[in-house]
């Protein structure tokens, strides 16, 4: 029955992270106010892969530091810190929270359905989905956009989601925003917190 349930929730995960065309049982997206930033393609490359990266997020609940992988995820991460320094995170909330499964955020509209206004392709998953694993969100494959989650606990997900980054510090901030009250969202899920838990920054740290 739990392997039953979780794999239910990677259904869900997938469909949370839709941009595109939403299925009747899902909320249509709200408009994209033209404050937000959007862009009409996948940054260039701007990473040095052979670098360390981390990804400090700065949350209401306290600091969660991330080892981020180049080397397993160069698009992925590319993306990310792109997104990071033009401060698209800044403000975001984590609009999706199951407690012993994972959080999740990325998406300015707090809505699911947001995004960059783009889309990039999967990389090759080479690790499971334990607790403190950051991985993308996506609407299927190779839609991958700015939606991420960190897992909570460990789940036999399909490998179907990038894996490129893992909690390093601050697992106890994870513990305190998967432990947000929720209630249920316009899809009947338990997963909407009900007082907004969010990112006010993300610092990326670049060393040798």
């Amino acid at each position: 029955m739990r392997l039953f349930a979780l794999l239910l929730l990677a259904g869900v995960l997938t469909a949370c992270a839709r941009t595109l065309q939403p299925t009747p049982t899902q909320p249509s997206a709200s408009p994209v106010p033209s404050a937000l930033k959007q862009w009409s393609a996948p940054p260039p490359m701007q990473i040095d892969i052979n670098k360390r990266y981390q990804a400090v997020l700065v949350t209401t609940e306290g600091d969660i530091v991330i080892d981020l992988f180049p080397k397993e995820a160069p698009k992925t991460v590319n993306n990310f810190v792109f997104l990071a320094r033009q401060g698209f995170y800044d403000g975001v909330k984590f609009h999706r929270i199951i407690k012993g499964f994972m959080v999740q955020t990325g998406d300015p509209t707090g809505t699911g359905m947001g995004g960059p206004g783009y889309t990039f392709e999967d990389e090759p998953v080479r690790r499971d989905y334990t607790p403190g694993i950051v991985a993308m969100a996506n609407a299927g494959p190779n839609t991958n956009g700015s939606q991420f989650f960190i897992m909570h606990g460990s789940a036999p997900l399909p490998k179907a989601y990038t894996i490129f980054g893992q909690v390093a510090q601050g697992m106890e901030v994870v513990d305190r925003i998967a432990n947000t009250p929720v209630t249920a969202g316009p899809g009947g899920e338990l997963s909407r917190p009900t007082r907004d838990v969010r990112i006010l920054r993300v610092e990326i740290r670049e060393s040798p």
